[in-house]
C-alpha cells in the first residue's frame, strides 16, 4: 500500500475540506524517511494514522531553527520547559486511541499543537486543554492558520478534564502523573480508552485504561519520558 500518495495537507475530520502551508520538497522527503524507517518500521500499520503522519508536516510546530531536525527520532525541546513528544511516541498514542472517526476525543496537554493537528486529521472532534496560557494561544493561531476548524481549545487544569464536553470516545494525555486523575476516568465513554504516563519524573509506564461499562480494564504498553502533568 502506498502510504505517500495524495497533496500535502490536512484533513479536517474524516470528510473535511483541505488546508495548505510552506512545505518543500526536501521536508516532504524527510517526512517521508521519518515515516518509514521511524513509524512503519516499528510495526504500526494503521493506514489512516499513516498517511496523516505522512502528510502533516512536523516541522511547523517547531522552532525555525529546528527545521533540520523536525523528522529525527526523538523529543524537541519547546516553550515553558515543554517538549514535541518523538514522533513514534505520538503515533504509539495516537495508535492506542483505536477509535472511529465519527468520534470525539479529548487531549490533556495542548503543547506546539503536533498531537492535536494529528488527531482533528484522524477524528471528528478535538478537545484539547493546555494549562500553559501562552503555549495554548501559539498553538490555536498555529493550528487556525492551517485551516483547522474541528478543534476545541481550553486552558486550565488538564487533570480535571474538561467535563462540560464528557464522556470522550478516547483522551491522551501527553504529560507524566503519579497516579491516573479520576475525572479523566469519570469522563470516558463506554468502549473508550484512556493514554496517559504514569510514573515518577524521570521515567515513566505508558498505560492504556479501557472502560467497558463499569469495568476498567488496564494494559501496560511501554515505558517512556514525558514532562510532567501540572494540576490537582
Amino acid at each position: 500500500m502506498d502510504y505517500f500518495t495524495g497533496q500535502f495537507a490536512p484533513v479536517h475530520g474524516p470528510d473535511g475540506n483541505r488546508a495548505a502551508w510552506s512545505d518543500t520538497l526536501e521536508d516532504r522527503r524527510r517526512r517521508h524517511d521519518m515515516v518509514r524507517q521511524q513509524i512503519l518500521a516499528r510495526g504500526i500499520r494503521q493506514p489512516r494514522l499513516i498517511r496523516a503522519m505522512a502528510r502533516l508536516p512536523r516541522h511547523v510546530f517547531t522552532h525555525n531553527h529546528q527545521r533540520l531536525l523536525a523528522y529525527d527520532d526523538h523529543a524537541l525541546p519547546s516553550d515553558y520547559g515543554q517538549t514535541i513528544s518523538q514522533p513514534l511516541i505520538v503515533a504509539i498514542m495516537t495508535a492506542a486511541l483505536d477509535a472511529r472517526p465519527q468520534q470525539r476525543i479529548l487531549e490533556i496537554g495542548t503543547g506546539t499543537g503536533y498531537q492535536t493537528a494529528l488527531l482533528a486529521m484522524l477524528y471528528a472532534q478535538v478537545f484539547t486543554v493546555e494549562c500553559i496560557s501562552q503555549l495554548s494561544v501559539a498553538a490555536q493561531e498555529r493550528l487556525r492558520r492551517l485551516g483547522f476548524d474541528n478543534i476545541s481549545f481550553s486552558i486550565g487544569d488538564g487533570s480535571k478534564g474538561w467535563e462540560a464536553h464528557g464522556k470522550f470516545d478516547g483522551i491522551v494525555v501527553t504529560a507524566a502523573t503519579a497516579e491516573v486523575p479520576k475525572p479523566l476516568i469519570a469522563q470516558l465513554a463506554d468502549g473508550g480508552k484512556l493514554i496517559i504516563p504514569i510514573g515518577k519524573q524521570n521515567l515513566q509506564m505508558l498505560k492504556q485504561f479501557e472502560r467497558c461499562g463499569e469495568e476498567i480494564r488496564c494494559k501496560d504498553m511501554l515505558e517512556c519520558r514525558f514532562v510532567p502533568l501540572v494540576g490537582e
